[in-house]
């Protein structure tokens, strides 16, 4: 890894109340107070922070007036030395202030260079890298929460566990293989295997039934609202939003695009979409906007189909629930302050075991019963975010995956009676695959990869 000093701006891009230019490396400390008029940093006690100004050193112009944070290393994210200079928030200030830094040897960052450097030196594991990322991106409390869990090393600490009991059966089934003739050494029958490797089996597969919801968690509920033009589509998304996002008119098409907007439900994220009415239109753009909502069905979670209380199910309303056959999908029987044109019983049969929540939007009813089914479905009104068992990751996902499938193909060669050493190449397979969780088994291309989606300065 490189050792060279690394700053980046470490706050949102825009105006505001203060910014911070983060630097770490060996010469943090050193460029620092190349530009630091106040305190002496070389000389200033760890974590503790000092007011003072910034100075141009070429042209000895006071710049900034600044709090700057010395941190020395090992006790740092990042284990290196670390400088956090709080300044002004504005565009002009910040840039100016990281501009100095880079000038006097400073490289500018690379996007998640800092969160790198930690997982490279050993402050933390790729798992608990993964989660400073969520703990930026999560949009609701419980998703923080599970966040907050993983960054603490409990994700780690279960999967290290599992490995721990791995490695352990491949080192008796080596011992067995390369010492057969000692007596005293317990026989790794196929039993004894297939005992070992079921109970992490078990421990795999429970994580994966829970990563439905933690993979909601952290990317929130893909919900499209559907429905026939005019039935309130948009004044349920405006109700979920609590504020004017989408145009609410009398004119039928008048959403002609995606719009899309996150709401927290009682802890869950829902990302809301709401579709331009599915019908056959001549408008270009309409039709566009038509299109769009077919594949927001497609991807969708969770689809809310409205219905309007005050007319008849139309042949539309029939092909929308031909259209949503298998999905996960309530059904909302709104504007139920209008006169009853719908006829009730058609729409439990067309609806067959789907939820049917009746509201008046305008009337502001119906709500709290449509968000406790919302929560009822996807985890039973209740959802325990301290619970170990909430991976969010889709790379985890996908790994976790990966191990069920090679101590299934173990167990099938246990079962086959095939020979113990060939046996063990699936157990392998299956810790090195756990390994790649928290990145000890990782190739470098991947690790490259990951951190490139991060922030800049983080």
């Amino acid at each position: 890894m490189d050792q060279d000093t690394i700053a980046a701006i470490s706050t949102p891009i825009g105006e505001g109340a203060i910014a911070i230019v983060r630097l770490s490396g060996e010469e943090a400390i050193k460029i620092a107070n190349e530009l630091f008029k106040g305190q002496d940093l070389r000389e200033v006690k760890s974590h503790t922070i000092h007011y003072g100004k910034i100075v141009d050193p070429s042209t000895k112009e006071q710049v900034e007036e600044v709090m700057v944070s010395v941190m020395r290393a090992p006790k740092t994210f990042t284990t290196e030395d670390v400088v956090e200079i709080n300044c002004h928030g504005g565009l002009a200030s910040v840039n100016r202030l990281l501009e100095l830094a880079l000038l006097q040897g400073a490289r500018l960052a690379e996007p998640g260079e800092f969160t790198k450097r930690a997982f490279l030196n050993g402050r933390i594991d790729l798992s608990q890298a993964e989660a400073v990322m969520d703990l930026i991106r999560a949009k609701t409390d419980k998703a923080m929460n599970v966040a907050l869990k993983q960054l603490d090393g409990k994700l780690s600490q279960l999967v290290g566990s599992l490995r721990q009991q791995l490695i352990e059966t491949v080192a008796h089934v080596e011992v067995n293989i390369d010492y057969p003739e000692y007596d005293d050494v317990e026989e790794m029958s196929n039993h004894m295997l297939i005992e070992r490797t079921d109970a992490v089996y078990e421990e795999v597969e429970k994580l994966l039934k829970m990563a439905k919801q933690g993979k909601i968690l952290r990317e929130g509920l893909a919900t499209a609202i559907i429905g026939r033009p005019n039935v309130g589509k948009s004044s349920l998304l405006n109700a979920f939003v609590q504020e004017t996002k989408a145009i609410v008119t009398d004119i039928p098409g008048t959403t002609r695009d995606v719009i899309e907007e996150y709401v927290n439900i009682r802890g869950v994220p829902l990302r809301l979409v709401d579709t331009a009415g599915i019908r056959e239109t001549e408008d270009i753009v309409e039709r566009i906007g038509v299109e769009r909502s077919r594949k927001a069905l497609k991807e969708a979670d969770l689809i809310l189909f409205v219905l309007n209380y005050g007319e008849a199910l139309s042949e539309e309303d029939k092909k929308l629930f031909e259209a949503v056959e298998g999905l996960e999908c309530i059904v909302i029987i709104n504007k139920t302050d209008l006169k009853q044109n719908l006829n009730i019983d058609e729409v439990k049969k067309y609806a067959g075991d789907k939820k049917i929540i009746s509201t008046s939007l305008i009337k502001d009813k119906g709500m709290n019963e449509l968000e406790e089914a919302i929560a009822d479905t996807f985890f039973a009104g209740e959802l325990d975010a301290g619970d170990l068992s909430y991976v969010s990751n889709v790379r985890h996902i996908q790994l976790l995956k990966q191990t069920l499938q090679a101590l299934e193909d173990a167990k099938e060669a246990m079962e086959a009676n095939m020979p113990i050493d060939l046996v063990q190449i699936d157990v392998t397979r299956a810790w090195e695959l756990l390994g790649e969780i928290v990145g000890d088994t990782v190739q470098d291309s991947l690790i490259d990869q990951l951190f490139s989606q991060f922030c800049l300065g983080k």
